[in-house]
């Protein structure tokens, strides 16, 4: 026999909270699960105001662009803030303690997009799909892109549009000296407030990422210098030679003692395994096929990451790493390092052309000698206290985000 007592009929005529930001209408929330508690609880969070952003391409500057979620969210207190983005990229923004949902692109999108209203809509690539989403979406206010009826990219605000004629003028782009995070900053009116990229690996992440270095025999009271030797599929001249790769970890690894531990994508699958068996020093390679979260807890690990301009090393940054940058194709001006290393940038005019392939020989990333990293390395290293167990723990120079659990 089904009996509703007085304390059953209370709960359920309480009040549905549908404007907390922790409420997800076809299931419990997260504190219902956990603590038994319904609405409207203690850990009621009003939301105020409903904020959309669109950043789809590509993993790495998908996670540069967690940096504006700091001054979004000083700009807008109480906001509930939905990203949507490529499946490739929604692991990199798991466990973000500012947003509120992640949305996949795909027929998801475009039933949100249909169904719903924003308070304001920001998409900050100049691509005509994000530009498209920008224009379908129902908002009060949109910055940054949108697509034109003629099929073509229009800028928002003249910031925007500074932005747009850099991205298309070979001479602005070779000409700038500014930051992305200072182009995102203008173009979306935000407070000039400090920031850092928001990647938050959980401590079990972490602890997996040492555990599988520590079972291939890295020593972590030893330097340990993480080598991301590819670029991925598309940018193949962002990549250095493995002949430097291979002269660099002679260097280090006989007058310093260093470890060094390959990073890379599956892409570099044949290339990590020709540095492992050329190698005159022992090299550690945790293999090419791991999930985005433990590449990044691996990364983690490392005292100091030598990479190009890559999703490695927005990574590397992410996680408050000493990070040494070689730049050749893409614009180095443009890169925030937030004072966790050093730029090598080879003396050439043609910098910045953002071309896949060159011609040239030798070409930019040819110019950069072995001199010129292993100095960068060594530097970084010197600051670095060798042998801590920082590994586990919030960086140096990176801020601690208090996080509460998500959906």
């Amino acid at each position: 026999m089904n009996r509703v007592t007085d304390r059953m009929k209370t709960v359920l005529m309480k009040e549905v909270a549908e404007d907390c930001r922790f409420f997800l209408g076809d299931r419990p929330c997260v504190w219902h699960k956990r603590e038994g508690v319904v609405c409207t609880c203690e850990r009621y969070q009003p939301i105020t105001e409903r904020v959309l952003v669109i950043k789809l391409d590509a993993m790495g500057d998908v996670l540069r662009t967690t940096s504006l979620l700091p001054p979004l969210a000083a700009a807008h207190p109480g906001a509930a803030i939905t990203w949507v983005t490529r499946a490739e990229s929604v692991p990199l923004l798991e466990n973000n303690p500012y947003l509120t949902e992640i949305v996949t692109y795909g027929i998801d999108t475009l039933v949100h997009l249909g169904a719903r209203r924003f308070d304001r809509v920001i998409n900050m690539d100049a691509g005509k799909i994000s530009a498209g989403l920008a224009s379908l979406a129902r908002g009060t206010r949109t910055d940054g892109f949108v697509l034109h009826e003629l099929g073509h990219v229009v800028a928002t605000n003249p910031a925007a549009q500074g932005w747009l004629e850099t991205g298309i003028n070979d001479h602005l782009k070779r000409a700038g000296v500014r930051t992305y995070q200072q182009w995102m900053r203008d173009i979306l009116a935000v407070p000039d407030v400090p920031d850092t990229y928001v990647l938050d690996l959980r401590p079990e992440e972490c602890a997996a990422g040492r555990t599988h270095l520590a079972d291939l025999g890295v020593d972590f009271a030893r330097p340990i210098v993480g080598l991301n030797t590819g670029a991925g599929g598309r940018w193949e001249l962002k990549q250095w030679r493995e002949d430097g790769f291979l002269e660099l970890m002679a260097r280090l690894g006989g007058e310093m003692g260093a470890q060094f531990v390959l990073l890379g994508g599956p892409g570099e699958r044949d290339r990590n395994a020709r540095l492992q068996r050329n190698a005159v020093v022992p090299v550690i390679d945790p293999g090419c096929t791991n999930p985005v979260r433990h590449f990044a807890a691996l990364t983690g690990c490392c005292d100091v990451v030598v990479t190009g301009d890559t999703l490695a090393m927005h990574i590397a940054l992410a996680l408050g790493r000493r990070t040494v940058v070689l730049f050749g194709p893409t614009s180095a001006p443009e890169i925030e390092l937030y004072g966790l290393g050093e730029k090598v940038v080879p003396d050439m005019t043609c910098l910045s052309c953002y071309k896949m392939t060159c011609d040239f020989v030798p070409n930019c990333m040819d110019l950069i000698s072995v001199d010129m990293v292993a100095s960068a390395v060594r530097r970084q290293l010197a600051t670095v206290p060798i042998g801590r167990l920082a590994h586990l723990s919030v960086p140096a120079g990176v801020t601690a985000v208090a996080t509460e659990p998500r959906a």
